[in-house]
């Protein structure tokens, strides 16, 4: 590639490039996670786009520099819209942008929807099988029937073969169907079964994944969760306050989980502070603080870092480059305004 040049990548050619690289794809967001500890990143807090009279629509630009072996920055420019479900449409779509941090020119332009889930997954699965310690993942609680905990499902199952059943809740019972049903692709044999109740998942399984499309907090117990469950917050505003105060509270970021009314945030503004949050997920893979305390399930509530978009587009760029996939787009940037003949007005 030429200075001047671009690479486009489209959601099935990165969809094809991630077949068969879930463990490769767990071990970057882990390193992501420790440079970021490190302090070698950058990421503002994101703003939420809303639209006047509209509380469930949303577009988020999530804008990240990540040092360490990534030297990489760009955006993420990911938008929620959950009515598109009844269009027979995705709820979220994705556009990534990675800049040279030598020049600041942009190198690629990526769907953003498969890195986003992937990486949401990626870091999920990692958490799980880090906060498990040295407990076996038997039994996984599927909260919300949607692409990003199928994701999560699948990743989970390669990281922890040993998982022997899987539990499944959404509010319609028509998407648990049609979950289960995709499910006979990726779970190779296991138990796979719909329940009535979310809240049966927190008793009958020592993971549990709640990734919904909710925006209020509907959940106000753990109640039935044993003291060495893992429960992964991905949706982050599902649990009332009292809820969150439960659980050993471990996150990716303090400062951004405990933001824009997620419900960490509501749970630090009812309590004055955010000491209820133990620690982070970077300090724990570095080994500076321990997987799990005793006596609590773990909750693992991810704002969904910038970094992780980063780390995983820097990865998509890589094998890309490598497997000679994308369209490269020739001359993309403009003949310098000096060099450019210009034609007087007459």
């Amino acid at each position: 590639m030429k200075t001047d040049d671009i690479l486009l990548l489209s959601g099935n050619e990165i969809a094809e490039l991630f077949r068969g690289q879930e463990k490769v794809l767990m071990e970057t967001v882990g390193t992501a996670y420790k440079v970021n500890e490190d302090g070698d990143s950058s990421g503002p807090n994101s703003a939420f786009l809303r639209f006047p009279g509209n509380k469930v629509d949303r577009i988020i630009p999530k804008i990240a520099f990540l040092g360490g072996p990534f030297q990489s920055a760009g955006i993420k420019w990911i938008a929620s819209f959950p009515a598109n479900l009844s269009k027979g449409l995705e709820r979220a779509s994705a556009t990534i942008i990675l800049n040279s941090i030598e020049t600041g020119l942009p190198l690629a332009v990526m769907e953003g929807s498969v890195i986003s889930a992937c990486r949401t997954a990626a870091s999920a699965a990692l958490a799980a099988t880090t906060l498990l310690s040295e407990q076996p993942a038997k039994a996984v609680g599927i909260f919300g029937c949607g692409v990003i905990n199928f994701e999560t499902l699948r990743f989970l199952l390669a990281a922890r073969p040993e998982i022997e059943s899987i539990e499944l809740y959404d509010l319609s019972a028509e998407r648990a169907a049609m979950f289960k049903e995709k499910c006979a692709q990726i779970v190779d044999g296991r138990s796979v079964k719909v329940v009535n109740k979310g809240e049966e998942l927190f008793a009958s399984s020592n993971v549990v994944a709640i990734a919904t499309s909710s925006v209020e907090p509907h959940l106000d117990s753990i109640g039935g969760a044993s003291n060495e469950s893992v429960i992964l917050h991905t949706s982050l505003r599902d649990f009332l306050p009292h809820a969150v105060r439960m659980a050993d509270n471990v996150v990716d970021d303090i400062e951004h989980a405990c933001s824009n009314g997620t419900s960490l945030d509501l749970t630090a503004r009812e309590h004055g502070n955010h000491d209820f949050v133990r620690t982070t997920i970077g300090a724990i893979l570095k080994g500076d603080q321990p997987p799990r305390i005793q006596g609590r399930p773990v909750m693992f509530s991810p704002f969904g870092l910038g970094i992780l978009d980063i780390a995983v587009a820097h990865l998509t760029l890589s094998l890309a480059l490598k497997k000679q996939k994308g369209r490269l787009v020739e001359n993309f940037l403009p003949t310098p305004w000096l060099d450019r003949i210009y034609q007087s007005p007459n």
